[in-house]
């Protein structure tokens, strides 16, 4: 039984350490935005972890959305940026998820932008 219970254990873990900690939290309000005239948010993050961490590429939803990060690994306690720059080509609200995927950890980061 305790044999069985390991196996399972192996199929149903599911990996939710995440080596970062989002220093600015995970979303940004950018509010009322005039047309036509983008806006950008710097997402600033800690390495939690004891080895350097790197950003293997950040994904963004639509081209309406453009992201920079740090490219250089980023040392444990030490803190890296993703920026996100929103062309507010279309009126009204919006919600963009973007998703920030790191070479050390399998699940990737989800940052949100609206307004």
């Amino acid at each position: 039984m305790v044999l069985l219970s390991f196996i399972l254990s192996l199929f149903f873990t599911t990996e939710t350490t995440s080596v970062v900690r989002w220093n600015t939290g995970i979303e940004h309000d950018f509010g009322t935005m005039p047309q036509g005239r983008p806006r950008a948010f710097t997402f600033r993050y800690s390495n939690t972890g004891t080895e350097p961490i790197t950003i293997e590429t950040v994904r963004t939803t639509c081209g309406c959305t453009a992201a920079r990060w740090t490219e250089t690994p980023v040392e444990p306690g030490a803190e890296g940026e993703v920026t996100l720059e929103y062309d507010a080509y279309k009126q009204g609200a919006f919600t963009k998820k973007v998703k920030v995927f790191f070479y050390q950890q399998k699940k990737a980061e989800v940052l949100t932008i609206f307004g």
